[in-house]
């Protein structure tokens, strides 16, 4: 098809002049424009199409942020939930958010395409915003009739409800939003490709930005005007990021759906048990490649020689040469016999595997921002002269890390480690990701040592202002961690796998939330018995907050020595 649409190209324009057939030239990629034709490049694409998904990116991230930022306080202060059951909740429900992703991806591979995923997925995360503001709405609308109890109940259900509507909507525009950007650039442009490196960086800034205002904004909203209007406000923005979306549909440019990698990767897993009493052979030509006709836009990967048990997916056996001689179009099934390529495809996933579990606990910590964090920020001194700062806005430390330290890191650290280490990119992304690591250490012990005073004082005289260190070293650790293991995984990962291995970082934010989760109902039944009010209480006067953070910065050391060790036995692999 490549081959076909260049020669395509080139006969349209062999009589125009030079001018004209640039500007009239289509992209050399495949992509499509909205009604199916080979896109044209002044026409579609580029930042044109860009503005508008970074629009829809900024609304998204603004409505999702600001229910996030705030939602412990809703759960607590309006349904009455324990301080434990909020947070194990919102850490659930944010875990969720980010595996959703992982089907969205899938669908939108394998069946509707990204562009009709993300539509539909709006729609849903909509519907779901508005089933969280309904929650807030009840009460008003519902005055008599219903107990106290029973209306806590009602709300509750309305509002899960909303809340993992709202994580099946994000499970579709997550996954989609950043790559169908960088598809609007062609990489077989050279100034269209240095070009998508900048979309990233403001993909990037645009969701902290995002972030900052809901932190700051919404949250104000809904401390100062009331629960309806603060998670009304989220939907309206999000049905405007639909809108922002839908209004540009013409300067879009569509890729083919190609089918899901994640069967790529069972068929291997499939095909080498089938063969499981074969002996795999010492000499690797013996393995099934490619023809060289199917080598047209796929990238062939050389055998390697470790994980010798998933080449048996690459093994002929008999029954496989017969339906291999019978006839050319009677390919074998995948599912029975899988290229070489294939399986040096899934042993990639599976070595970067051990460095991905070190980065899930990076995000069991991240969780405390918007969960212990802001517990901790309640039961402390939230008046800063004559303004009142809602504990959930302190995140905007975090989130003015962030945004100070990109374009630092980028334009300054960047080039001066160039310098000194001759790197393209200054450090290696693992150096990039261990140094990030050790950021939750530090932020883990200063929220302890912070507590520990807090417990010292008099109540609620310690100012909610001493705990802009610890979120602003988290800040310092998303810019390392985050963008390095995305960085990592896209580079690493082969070309028919840049999707899945992308996707590996929001399944770390997953994993990392349901371990979070897991960790405060362990504290929770091991401190809280025989009576004792347990290390995580209502009344955190109580208890002690401290020795869960002591803990969560004991387990930070253990991961970073782990992930120490991954690292210094990954051999990273170039030209895939």
């Amino acid at each position: 098809m490549a081959s076909t649409g260049g020669e395509h190209t080139v006969t349209l324009l062999a009589g125009l002049p030079a001018e004209a057939a640039e500007a009239y030239s289509y992209t050399t990629d495949g992509s499509l424009d909205f009604d199916g034709n080979p896109a044209l490049k002044n026409r579609t694409g580029g930042w044109r199409a860009c503005r508008s998904v970074l629009g829809t990116e900024f609304c998204y991230c603004l409505a999702f942020f600001g229910i996030s930022c705030n939602l412990v306080t809703y759960l607590t202060g309006v349904l009455g939930q324990s301080n434990v059951a909020a947070a194990r909740n919102v850490s659930t429900w944010q875990a969720t958010c980010f595996l959703m992703p992982l089907g969205g991806a899938v669908v939108a591979d394998s069946y509707c395409g990204r562009y009709r995923t993300m539509v539909v997925s709006c729609f849903i995360g909509v519907a779901g915003m508005l089933m969280t503001a309904f929650s807030a709405y009840l009460p008003l609308l519902v005055k008599n009739g219903l107990t106290s109890s029973a209306m806590v109940t009602v709300q509750g259900f309305v509002l899960f409800v909303g809340l993992y509507m709202i994580a099946i909507g994000l499970g579709g525009l997550r996954p989609c939003l950043m790559s169908f950007g960088a598809d609007q650039f062609d990489d077989g442009d050279p100034s269209e490709r240095a070009t998508k490196g900048s979309f990233f960086n403001w993909y990037i800034f645009n969701m902290n930005c995002a972030s900052l205002i809901s932190s700051t904004g919404i949250v104000w909203v809904q401390d100062h005007y009331g629960w309806a209007l603060g998670l009304t406000v989220p939907a309206v923005v999000l049905a405007a990021g639909l809108s922002c979306l839908v209004a540009a549909s013409r300067t879009y440019r569509f890729q083919r759906t190609r089918g899901s990698p994640l069967t790529r990767v069972c068929q291997v897993v499939v095909a080498a048990v089938r063969k499981f009493s074969v002996d795999t052979p010492a000499d690797s030509s013996l393995l099934y490649d490619m023809l060289e006709d199917d080598h047209v836009g796929v990238p062939r990967i050389e055998h390697t020689t470790d994980l010798r048990f998933f080449d048996k997916a690459a093994i002929l056996v008999a029954s496989d040469k017969e339906v291999e001689a019978a006839a050319a179009p009677a390919r074998t099934s995948p599912w029975r016999l899988c290229v070489v390529t294939q399986v040096e495809e899934f042993k990639i996933l599976v070595r970067m595997l051990p460095l991905w579990a070190s980065v899930v606990f990076f995000y069991a910590v991240s969780a405390q921002v918007t969960s212990t964090f802001v517990e901790q920020g309640m039961a402390m001194d939230a008046t800063v002269g004559s303004v009142r700062v809602p504990p959930a806005s302190m995140s905007t430390f975090d989130i003015l890390t962030i945004i100070l330290l990109v374009p630092l890191y980028d334009r300054a650290f960047v080039p001066a480690a160039r310098r000194l280490t001759g790197r393209e990119k200054g450090i290696s992304e693992l150096q990039r990701i261990g140094v990030g690591l050790a950021m939750p250490v530090l932020a883990m012990a200063a929220a302890a040592l912070l507590e520990t005073a807090r417990l010292r004082a008099a109540p609620n005289s310690t100012s909610v202002l001493w705990q802009a260190p610890q979120y602003a070293l988290m800040g310092v650790g998303e810019v390392l961690t985050t963008i390095g293991q995305l960085d990592f995984f896209y580079g690493q990962a082969p070309a028919a796998m840049k999707t899945v291995c992308t996707a590996l970082g929001l399944l770390a934010i997953a994993a990392g939330g349901y371990l979070s989760s897991f960790l405060l109902t362990a504290v929770q039944w091991a401190t809280a018995t025989g009576g004792a009010p347990g290390w995580i209480p209502d009344d955190l006067n109580e208890g002690h907050l401290d020795r869960f953070f002591w803990m969560m910065a004991g387990l930070g050391c253990l991961n970073l020595m782990a992930f120490g060790s991954c690292a210094r036995r990954y051999k990273s692999r170039k030209g895939c």
